[in-house]
């Protein structure tokens, strides 16, 4: 098996990040403390063509393959060690972007990728409901054709980006099944409710949806009828256990290296620390975590690109990474003592930002329901 990258994989990864060093890092303590999110970033990654990165150059996107798109993903993790700015862009890319290019009609992919590619569009994806988490099929938001239109009627709630997002796809229950929707966040019946108000990855807006006598016309159904659940939405989640996943493995090595440098400054009994066996087996226990996370990624990542199967290579590094990105900031938290403990340090964000991991995307539990299935058939 061949691990290496190209010279162009190497200067992208580079290139990201040091943008991530220079356009994510500044302000991101303070934008964790203030919940906010700062569209002056969105727009410095916008001039460097990540939010298209993913989508062919024809429709305005940088044409980047599935390993690409880890490697801008993870350098940006590492270089801004911002969760949220990596939750936004991953719910951009991955469910907001790349079903319209997947499944849309060439007339949704010309309204609507360029926008998107550019960084002038926010996408983003709504098909959680307060009782439809891991149950996607449990979806309540109704949708009824009302002559050449369709009316949503629902909630949907912890919708990354929600609050930012120029264009939302929903999923809602037809008669005929699970359908995608194309929705114009401007249309009337499409309400931004509460923010909600996160553990981590605070610079990320999240916020229920309110879906009332919201209109959209036929040609705004992405895919077909019926069928979302199983085309699109699954697909979805495969992007979520690949692609994003690369963007915690970023914050995983930035973790990491922060805790070796505190390790090797902070003297106790007349040593730095990281002398000490004790510490040094943690830092030694890091990069095995980093490692075996880092491999599953982009296993996962480059099985996918090459078209073959891949569930539960991608359930694997899910689980591992929900797991595991959370030991390395705790044992950060350890090694750092004390001062490991204060928001002035950035392992006490990186504990809150790698909780996420072993929720969104389909939770630990569920990557292990998928994985023994699979082992047990």
């Amino acid at each position: 098996m061949d691990f290496s990258l190209s010279d162009e994989q190497e200067a992208l990864y580079a290139g990201m990040l040091r943008v991530g060093r220079e356009v994510i890092a500044p302000g991101a303590a303070e934008r964790d403390l203030a919940g906010r999110w700062d569209p002056a970033v969105w727009k410095g990654l916008a001039a460097a063509g990540v939010p298209g990165m993913p989508i062919p150059e024809e429709y305005g996107g940088s044409g980047g393959s599935i390993i690409d798109c880890c490697l801008v993903n993870e350098a940006l993790g590492e270089g801004g060690r911002d969760g949220g700015l990596g939750l936004s862009l991953g719910a951009h890319w991955v469910i907001g972007t790349v079903p319209i290019w997947l499944h849309g009609t060439e007339e949704q992919r010309q309204r609507w990728l360029p926008g998107l590619c550019d960084g002038s569009l926010i996408g983003s994806w709504a098909s959680t409901e307060p009782e439809a988490g891991s149950d996607s099929g449990a979806i309540r938001t109704t949708a009824v054709r009302d002559g050449d239109d369709w009316v949503l009627n629902g909630t949907k709630t912890f919708i990354t980006n929600g609050p930012i997002a120029d264009v939302c796809t929903v999923l809602a229950k037809a008669p005929e099944g699970a359908t995608a929707f194309i929705v114009d966040t401007r249309n009337p019946g499409f309400v931004v409710g509460r923010e909600l108000d996160k553990l981590g990855c605070r610079s990320s807006p999240t916020a229920e949806i309110h879906l009332s006598d919201c209109r959209v016309r036929s040609a705004d159904v992405l895919g077909e009828v019926g069928n979302a659940l199983w085309k699109i939405a699954f697909e979805c989640f495969d992007w979520e256990r690949t692609v994003m996943l690369a963007g915690i493995v970023g914050g995983m090595r930035a973790t990491l290296d922060t805790t070796i440098a505190y390790a090797k400054q902070r003297e106790q009994f007349g040593k730095p620390i990281a002398h000490h066996q004790v510490i040094a087996h943690k830092l030694a226990q890091m990069e095995i975590n980093y490692q075996v996370v880092r491999n599953a990624v982009y296993k996962a990542a480059w099985l996918k690109m090459v078209g073959r199967e891949h569930m539960v290579e991608a359930s694997v590094a899910k689980a591992l990474a929900g797991t595991l990105s959370v030991d390395n900031a705790l044992e950060a938290i350890q090694v750092h003592g004390g001062y490991g403990y204060l928001r002035d340090f950035p392992v006490e964000r990186a504990l809150r930002d790698a909780k996420l991991a072993s929720l969104g995307g389909g939770t630990t539990e569920i990557q292990k329901m998928i994985i023994s299935r699979s082992i047990l058939a």
